[in-house]
This record gives C-alpha cells, sequence and structure tokens, in this order.
C-alpha cells in the first residue's frame, strides 16, 4: 500500500482502520490482565483491571451508587457551563475579530485568562462561589469561556476580504455586513469549536467535582479512588468517554444539517 501525504481515505477505510487501532488496544489491554490469579499478572488490578472486571464494575455502581443520577447532574453542569460560556464567547469573539478597538481593550485580558492553570480555578472559584453548586457550573463557564474565545476570534478574523468587499459592493452598512457576512461566513467553523469545546467539558468534569460535590462522575471517581476499586474509576471513565463520543457525533449530524454546503 503506497502512502501518499494528506491522502484522502475512503470512509469505509478509515472507519476499518480505526476500528483496528481500537481492536488493538483492547487485545492489548486483556493479554496483560487475563489471568484469573491475580498474582501471574504482567500488571496488577491496582494499576489496570481487566476488561471483565471493569464490565462487572458497572453492576454496582448503578445499583448501589447511583450511576444513573450521577450521569445526570454531570450533563446538567457541564451544558449548563458550556451554554454560558457560548453566550457569552460567541459574540464578545465576533466583535474582537470585526473590531481592532474590542480586541484591544478586550485581548490582554483574554490573554491572561487563558493562562491562568485550569486546576487553579478550583480553589478560586470556591472563594468567589462557595461550596455550591455554582461554584462548580462557573469553573466549568470560565475554563470553557477562555477556551472558546480565541478560537471564535480568530474564526472571525481569518474570514476573507473578498465576502467583505462583496458586502460593501452590494451596499451592506456596518452591521449589516457583520450580520449577514462574517457570522454567516464563520458559522460553521464556530459550530465545530463548540463541538469540540463540549468534549472538552467532559474533561473538566473531574476537576469541577473535586470538592464537595454529592453526586456527579467526578465524584464517583474520588470516592472508588479512595475505596482502591480501580475497576470502578475505569468504568466511570468509559461512561465519560462514551458520552462524550456520543454528543460529539451528536454535534457532527447537527453540523452536516445546518452546513450541508460543506459536505460539497
Amino acid at each position: 500500500m503506497k502512502w501518499e501525504i494528506r491522502e484522502s481515505l475512503p470512509r469505509a477505510t478509515a472507519v476499518a482502520l480505526g476500528a483496528a487501532g481500537v481492536g488493538a488496544v483492547l487485545l492489548g489491554w486483556f493479554a496483560v490482565t487475563w489471568n484469573p490469579t491475580v498474582e501471574l499478572r504482567w500488571v496488577s488490578p491496582l494499576v489496570l483491571p481487566s476488561p471483565s472486571e471493569v464490565l462487572h464494575a458497572f453492576g454496582p455502581l448503578h445499583w448501589t451508587q447511583g450511576l444513573t443520577r450521577s450521569i445526570l447532574y454531570s450533563l446538567a453542569r457541564v451544558t449548563t457551563g458550556f451554554v454560558l460560556a457560548a453566550a457569552l464567547a460567541i459574540p464578545l469573539g465576533v466583535l474582537m475579530g470585526t473590531f481592532s478597538q474590542v480586541r484591544a481593550v478586550a485581548g490582554p485580558l483574554a490573554v491572561i485568562g487563558g493562562y491562568v492553570p485550569i486546576a487553579a480555578l478550583v480553589p478560586l472559584t470556591i472563594s468567589w462561589f462557595g461550596l455550591g453548586e455554582s461554584q462548580k457550573v462557573a469553573f466549568l463557564f470560565i475554563a470553557s469561556f477562555f477556551m472558546l474565545l480565541p478560537m471564535v476570534v480568530k474564526t472571525v478574523a481569518d474570514v476573507d476580504e473578498v465576502y467583505l468587499q462583496t458586502g460593501y459592493t452590494l451596499g451592506a452598512s456596518r452591521w449589516q455586513t457583520i450580520r449577514h457576512v462574517l457570522a454567516p461566513v464563520a458559522a460553521a467553523d464556530i459550530f465545530d469549536h463548540l463541538r469540540t469545546l463540549y468534549g472538552v467539558g467532559w474533561g473538566y468534569i473531574i476537576l469541577a467535582e473535586l470538592v464537595a460535590a454529592e453526586h456527579g462522575l467526578g465524584h464517583m471517581i474520588q470516592i472508588s479512588q479512595r475505596r482502591g476499586r480501580t475497576e470502578e474509576v475505569f468504568a466511570v471513565l468509559l461512561v465519560i468517554l462514551a458520552i462524550a463520543i456520543a454528543i460529539d457525533q451528536g454535534f457532527r449530524v447537527a453540523s452536516e444539517l445546518l452546513f450541508p454546503y460543506r459536505n460539497r
């Protein structure tokens, strides 16, 4: 098989290669953990449990620890922080990408916020919002906002000048150009950024639920870790991955419906 740089693969080939990669990882996981005698395993179950042990952990997680309820709590927190971040970052990013004056004022603050370590936001939001639900949502909002804002700014700023000149030629005003030219042209890429951001939000959920969380997937991971039940930790991580992948595919389908011209 000849390998070309940036070669476009048929969808079936790409899917088959992706499945092969996942299968290889699963096979390797099984190979190093398959022995029923714990002492004879290549890797201790405290470090890496076997696939069957992880699967068996779903029962106790569901029936005794409220897995479904924790999923709903985490889903609500991630979604709320995501929506608030998008509601503020998109209009501000459009203005910053359009007007140099707005970018000059807000740009330094956005850069400073982007360099703040995500983990440092946990104690900061606790100081500002206490230990309640608002702290967790605020953490997800701030982390998501400073990730999304520069992406929106760059997307709008990168809109080809020919679109603006076409709008001006047709007699569009400044705000009409923003509404009917800049925003629509950048919309597809901004939607892709939202898709990425929502997936990253599920990575932040463990930090968001690090302190004083009564429910949530991050809270379940902490409890399982304290009890030394590594198989439950892996099971919850698989749940987070499954949710993130399912939502990501939902965004992909929505993108194809909202922006069908991109498929062409």
